[in-house]
């Protein structure tokens, strides 16, 4: 036992403060999970009383391998556990991975197919800022709204449902374009949210907006500069919260975002209350890109007629012997892509979310990595956390948003 408090003492003592190896302070594990983490974290804390004098990420508890695991299968059965690194984001870690391995194909993307990729997008954005604010409220003592973002959230897994058949790891956007086309009354189920949603993000706002109890929770708390933001590489609502209105929908313009109208809702005070505006603000800005997306979405095909990559019409499988046999040649011994290396990324609820493929001319990837945007807010923690009180940790935790999927690749 004493090797291995030794091997503990050595690994933090370049981390912690003289006081604390003087014993003046107190060392204090938090964790390894909590519930406003998504996951297993460990945070070590140095502690002046109640007050955090430094706050260390120790990460690694959920490590799954999939970089390594993804490398291992063919392109296209790759793609199944893209849905495991931000199991709130499923939508997005699609688009993400099909996006890559469209620019390293050129192969194209429907118009049809686009649209219906944006709208499922955003409201993936909407349904995981629904379980921030409805798990996040609860971790601060209000349990109303916890049940009533989960009940708006039900709607969208439904309609998730409906165009994949699974409501969390859809796999449903493949490269080129999407598994099938959305049915019949996909159109309905999305103009049916769309229009009730409103008054419920109106509703969230006044319960939470002015409670005196969650702005002592919030103002003030937590709070992170621009040029901190900025130096970590912190991306999404958490940099937008600091003054940054950096959106990867507008600087850097993907499956059409150009042609749609919305804003980038900034805050400039940096703390737990501005990020929990900016997500609220950006709900309603999502929803406007549903909307417009839904009014103009063209009819034509959802999938590319390029067959080097993409499988034949399942209608065309039991009519066509060179279909089957494509079918069965796709799915065994899948495609290969030119030798090449690209970097493709979203913006996904929590920020940039970045793939980094490269080919070796084979049928599986040489290397894959992912960029993650809970990987680097995490960081944050250390500035953010340090000076406040232990119970003040819980909201700051909550306000950064990381998904521990994301961040233990």
């Amino acid at each position: 036992m004493t090797d291995l408090y030794e091997v503990t003492y050595d690994e933090i003592k370049h981390l912690v403060s003289e006081r604390a190896l003087e014993g003046e302070t107190m060392l204090l594990n938090m964790g390894p999970q909590h519930p406003s983490t998504h996951g297993v974290l460990r945070l070590l804390l140095e502690l002046d009383g109640e007050r955090v004098i430094n706050c260390i990420p120790d990460i690694g508890f959920l490590h799954t391998g999939i970089e390594k695991n993804m490398e291992a299968k063919t392109y296209m059965k790759a793609e199944v556990m893209t849905d495991r690194l931000d199991y709130l984001n499923t939508m997005g870690n699609n688009l993400a991975y099909c996006m890559a391995v469209e620019k390293l194909a050129e192969l194209d993307v429907p118009p049809r197919a686009q649209a219906i990729r944006v709208i499922l997008a955003e409201l993936q954005r909407i349904a995981s800022h629904l379980v921030w604010l409805g798990t996040g409220a609860l971790d601060l003592g209000a349990t109303s709204p916890f049940l009533y973002c989960f009940r708006e959230r039900e709607q969208i897994l439904d309609i998730f449902e409906l165009v994949s058949g699974q409501r969390m790891m859809t796999t449903y956007i493949r490269p080129g374009g999407l598994w099938r086309d959305v049915p019949a009354e996909f159109e309905e189920a999305v103009r049916a949210f769309i229009d009730i949603f409103p008054r419920r993000v109106d509703e969230y706002e006044a319960l939470l907006k002015r409670n005196p109890i969650l702005l002592d929770r919030m103002l003030g708390i937590g709070v992170l500069t621009k040029e901190q933001a900025l130096n970590i590489g912190a991306t999404g609502p958490v940099l937008r919260a600091s003054g940054v209105a950096w959106d990867l929908r507008k600087t850097r313009p993907y499956m059409g975002y150009e042609q749609y109208d919305f804003d980038i809702p900034v805050q400039e005070a940096g703390d737990v209350y501005a990020r929990f505006l900016v997500r609220i603000h950006e709900m309603r800005e999502s929803l406007k890109i549903v909307r417009q997306a839904l009014d103009r979405l063209p009819m034509g095909p959802v999938r590319s007629n390029n067959r080097k990559y993409v499988p034949p019409p399942r209608s065309e499988i039991g009519e066509s012997m060179e279909a089957l046999i494509h079918h069965f040649k796709l799915w065994t011994e899948g495609f290969t892509l030119p030798k090449g290396a690209i970097y493709s990324a979203v913006e996904s609820p929590r920020g940039e979310l970045g793939v980094y493929l490269e080919s070796d001319g084979g049928n599986k990837p040489y290397r894959i990595h992912w960029r993650t945007p809970s990987f680097d807010n995490l960081q944050t923690l250390t500035v953010i956390g340090s000076g406040h009180l232990v119970a003040d940790l819980i909201a700051i935790i909550g306000s950064v948003d990381i998904v521990l999927g994301d961040v233990d690749r």
